[in-house]
């Protein structure tokens, strides 16, 4: 077997390889005769049919299916042989006129992993997210639990923000009712945000029993077509008014969590505790998703298209599976909405792959034990959650494959430029809503 590469462009390789030709017709020559001891002719006994019958009937499947079995073994022989990295399926083809007359030629066409080096890592800067939970953290987390866990009572009073009104309601545009746009005895949040903008404001100040008519539009870019952009009216019937009552904190309160002991003191230390759990989860992934930026900043590499082209195929799956999961009609996809992503993925795979491999990255027994117990903590029996990652491998696994993610990005943030900020529960959990 005689093996040539070619560099067409990038990371696309042809390779050319030539077999001699007697080993190719030799191995059609024993599968013919192979296939005469079995072969079904009509006229002819099984195993009594003439080799020459079975070749002029035979050959052509024959010889077709050993030039791709022998393309396919010597393609993957001569790949081990140059030491190449195949990155994708390749394109193999026959050659019809090969160089002599006693050789079988075949061209493969494939992509290989890109060779990069890890460099300008010290350049990457990133801030870092740094808190302390204290009692005002504590008693905001506390009061967002009790207007969770509220209930209504009717007021004779006008309607203001966060109150719950019961109303009816009939929708009509140019004098006409439109479908979907009636209904009786709604329960609305008042800034809640549920109905289209000025909905709830327009009924701001209403008492029970109150009749009011609301010009509004619909959003320009509303699901409903034939709503998108429209003026409307909307006849508004008030039939009852309630306000919020929020639940004291009390023994009652405390066991509606399944704290048996301790008291409010025990709710407010399980509280703190989830809270820092959260804080931790945040930070971490804040911190990551920089990195990752930072990484991809560098421009490191050429990304094999056929890698992109397989990740935008399991992204085009999932979403897919989601439709499906929902009960949603399965909608055409277009794969290119998802070219920029699956990019991103592959790029950070090869990347972090470099890193785990050249910094020889390996979880130890105990960082794993970590992560599962830190996995489990969330669940009422934690213990159990722990015994069934380590009685499943793959889930175990998956939790290796995460962890092993995490120690390449602290080994990143090691050679990075990290500045620590310091930072409050709410900015951290809520950035968009605080820097509002």
């Amino acid at each position: 077997m005689q093996v040539s590469v070619e560099t067409t462009s990038g990371l696309e390789r042809r390779m050319t390889v030539s077999m001699p030709k007697g080993d190719v017709d030799s191995e059609i020559e024993k599968r013919l005769k192979s296939l005469a001891g079995s072969a079904k002719i009509d006229g002819f006994r099984p195993g009594k049919v003439p080799f020459s019958v079975v070749r002029k009937k035979f050959s052509g499947r024959v010889q077709a299916e050993v030039l791709n079995d022998m393309m396919q073994s010597n393609f993957y022989q001569a790949v081990s042989q140059e030491k190449l990295r195949l990155a994708g399926a390749p394109v193999i083809k026959p050659v019809e006129a090969p160089a002599a007359d006693d050789s079988v030629e075949f061209t493969a066409t494939f992509e290989v992993y890109p060779e990069f080096e890890l460099k300008g890592l010290d350049t990457i800067t990133l801030e870092r997210p740094v808190l302390e939970i204290g009692d005002a953290d504590l008693g905001k987390m506390l009061e967002t639990i009790r207007k969770q866990r509220k209930t209504w009572q009717e007021t004779d009073r006008a309607s203001q923000d966060g109150d719950q009104l019961t109303i009816d309601f009939v929708g009509t545009m140019d004098g006409e009712e439109f479908q979907g746009g009636s209904a009786q005895q709604v329960p609305l949040e008042m800034g809640s945000s549920r109905m289209i903008a000025g909905f709830e404001e327009q009924l701001l100040g209403a008492k029970m029993g109150e009749q009011r008519s609301l010009s509004l539009s619909f959003p320009e870019e509303y699901h409903v077509t034939e709503l998108a952009g429209k003026p409307v009216e909307f006849a508004v019937t008030v039939t009852k008014v309630e306000e919020p009552v929020l639940p004291e904190l009390n023994d009652e309160f405390v066991a509606g969590f399944g704290v048996t002991e301790g008291g409010l003191d025990a709710l407010k230390q399980q509280v703190r505790e989830n809270m820092e759990r959260e804080a931790e989860q945040t930070i971490t992934q804040r911190v990551k998703e920089q990195v990752y930026d930072g990484l991809i900043a560098l421009d490191l590499l050429e990304v094999p298209k056929a890698l992109v082209d397989s990740e935008i195929d399991t992204l085009v799956k999932q979403r897919e599976q989601v439709q499906q999961q929902y009960g949603s009609p399965v909608a055409e996809v277009d794969p290119v909405q998802f070219e920029d992503q699956a990019r991103r993925r592959v790029v950070l795979g090869l990347i972090l792959s470099e890193i785990i491999q050249k910094s020889q990255i390996k979880v130890p027994p105990a960082r794993l034990r970590e992560a599962v117990e830190k996995m489990a903590a969330s669940y009422e029996q934690p213990e159990a959650v722990v015994k069934y990652y380590y009685s499943e491998k793959t889930r175990l696994s998956e939790v290796e494959n995460v962890t092993l993610e995490e120690m390449a990005v602290e080994w990143v943030l090691e050679q990075a430029q990290v500045t620590d900020k310091i930072t409050s529960f709410d900015d951290l959990m809520n950035p968009e809503q605080t820097a509002g």
